[in-house]
């Protein structure tokens, strides 16, 4: 709370490129929509890039750790006046910076009634602030959840707020090893993301806990620190910027292997769906997908704009690993 309500001022405050790390380039429809959101807001935002998941139109999306709300007025935009967007930050004056430009923007986008809200509370216990279970259709958090000492717990809520088939579409650093206890009490590092980070492979274990499907990875791009006196202490570790996707796939949707073809219909991304490091839908093109995919494809809000056929999904589909 003191590190990013009261030192950090604006992004140029922060100590190391962690949080600033770039992600694939940005669809014309998004920079758009970014650029109407208030400087302020902007200014006061210490995001990595962008989480901004496709086909979000009337989507309830709920954003982890929220900040200043730039994200949150961004996606405002996409899901419509019939959509609706919660942030939940407990630091109070980036919630303050935030709730303080709803009207702006709700008149600068050309809607009668507010489509967002902000909450000041912690995301390990979003019940205490009244988000009810199977409440949203996506859950996302941009540089956040390495923040919260107890990521299981975060995991776990954003399970029980997602409704059967939605998803938790979240950026976040990791780091290549267990981090020492150290680096971990490190006051800067841990503000700048580092110190929280956790080992990659921890996720998968604790996504499959929680219930979810396992991760999806979208993107990664190295972090180089470019501070010496940060690099003394972290040592021989790596970290990286990472975006995965998650779903809460019903146990009904699974029927084994098929092949499905992508109709082009969502907005932005009419010729085709970067979905995942694996697998590229472009538009009218038949594509073999192992089980998982063809569940969650089946379960989650995409599964109107794919046809799905029987058939079996070539063995090179079934093999393939972006790990």
């Amino acid at each position: 709370q003191d590190y990013y309500g009261k030192e950090l001022r604006k992004s140029e405050d922060l100590k190391t490129n962690a949080c600033v790390t770039s992600s694939r380039p940005l669809p014309q429809m998004v920079r758009d929509a970014l650029e109407r959101v208030h400087e302020e807001v902007v200014a006061r935002y210490y995001g990595c890039g962008l989480v901004i998941p496709e086909c979000l139109v009337s989507c309830w999306i709920l954003d982890l750790g929220s900040g200043s709300g730039r994200d949150c007025y961004l996606l405002s935009q996409l899901v419509g006046e019939q959509g609706h967007i919660t942030g939940i930050d407990m630091t109070e004056s980036q919630v303050e910076v935030a709730k303080k430009h709803i009207a702006y923007h709700m008149d600068k986008f050309g809607y009668r009634k507010p489509n967002i809200e902000f909450l000041q509370g912690y995301l390990e216990k979003l019940g205490d602030v009244g988000l009810t279970s199977e409440s949203y259709d996506i859950v996302i958090s941009n540089c956040v959840i390495n923040l919260v000492p107890d990521k299981r717990a975060v995991l776990r809520e954003a399970y029980r707020v997602l409704k059967p088939g939605g998803e938790m579409y979240f950026s976040d650093v990791y780091a290549s090893q267990r981090l020492s206890e150290t680096v971990r009490q490190h006051r800067v590092l841990w503000g700048e993301c580092l110190a929280g980070a956790l080992y990659w492979r921890d996720l998968y274990s604790i996504a499959e806990e929680v219930g979810f499907s396992p991760p999806r990875l979208v993107t990664a791009s190295p972090i180089t620190i470019d501070n010496k006196e940060m690099e003394g202490i972290i040592g021989d570790c790596r970290f990286v910027s990472a975006t995965f996707r998650l779903f809460k796939v019903p146990s009904s949707s699974w029927a084994g292997p098929g092949q499905v073809i992508y109709s082009g219909g969502i907005v932005g991304h009419e010729q085709e769906v970067v979905f995942d490091a694996n697998f590229t839908f472009k538009a009218g093109e038949v594509v073999d997908v192992d089980a998982e995919m063809a569940a969650i494809l089946r379960s989650s809000r995409f599964a109107e704009k794919f046809l799905f056929q029987a058939g079996e999904a070539s063995a090179a589909t079934l093999q393939g690993c972006c790990c």
